[in-house]
């Protein structure tokens, strides 16, 4: 094969073998982590977490999809205009989660665990909530998590007061 041939190939092979990838990591979303921690109040302490805050429409509905390197202090913030019945669902969204849903005072009012990867199920804060923290799956358990623990975090902090 000549020289050029040989480098159209190679370049052909590179470019269909890139943007793939390119176009998978354009699916994910990454917000900045806040500078402020999100801090969970619990029986057993306080235990930060390094968040994302979802306030606006696309990026409440991006959320974690496509997501794949969730750690145990990685947390979502979502972050709603007003109280309200919260919907999610797990669609495109590789990671098991556990949801817990904040009144407007940042408590926990409800707590959804090990929500399942990419399903369409829809999953109900079962009364009005202002937010909800998303988490890697098993953080419920691992921390005692319960309803009525304090959720901390100045984007709370600004409403609940």
């Amino acid at each position: 094969m000549s020289r050029p041939a040989s480098f159209l190939v190679s370049l052909l092979f590179l470019v269909f073998a890139v943007l793939p990838a390119l176009a998978l990591d354009q699916g994910s979303m990454r917000l900045p982590i806040d500078a402020k921690p999100l801090t969970i109040n619990t029986a057993r302490g306080d235990v930060p977490f390094r968040v994302e805050v979802a306030d606006t429409d696309e990026e409440r509905e991006r959320g974690l999809m496509f997501r794949t390197d969730l750690k145990d202090d990685s947390a979502m913030l979502f972050v709603f205009d007003e109280s309200q019945l919260v919907t999610m669902w797990m669609e495109n969204t590789p990671s098991a989660l556990d949801m817990l849903f904040l009144d407007a005072n940042g408590r926990i009012s409800a707590i959804r665990e090990h929500a399942v990867p990419f399903s369409r199920d829809i999953i109900s804060s079962g009364g009005p909530v202002r937010f909800v923290v998303e988490v890697k799956a098993g953080t419920v358990k691992r921390l005692g998590l319960t309803i009525g623990d304090k959720v901390r975090h100045p984007a709370i902090n600004a409403i609940g007061h």
